[in-house]
């Protein structure tokens, strides 16, 4: 299934669907952090502010946040 371009915004909305929670102390610049305690571990997701993030970019943020890309496409038409 095919990613559209999204927003720094859109993921971060996403993110918080699913449990994230932002981490000031981890973002720094132009960056956000979120985390997340699963059942026995942590996941931290850096993303970029960014109108489009490149598509590489965001597989690597679904990979760390644990998301498939049908979750994330599924949670993103919300």
């Amino acid at each position: 299934m095919k990613l559209p371009i999204v927003s720094s915004e859109d993921v971060v909305r996403v993110l918080k669907r699913v449990g994230f929670s932002y981490a000031p102390k981890r973002g720094k610049g132009s960056h956000l952090a979120f985390y997340k305690k699963d059942q026995d571990r942590k996941r931290l997701v850096i993303i970029p502010k960014r109108k489009a993030i490149p598509k590489g970019t965001l597989l690597a943020i679904l990979e760390q946040a644990g998301l498939t890309r049908e979750q994330f496409l599924e949670l993103l038409r919300r």
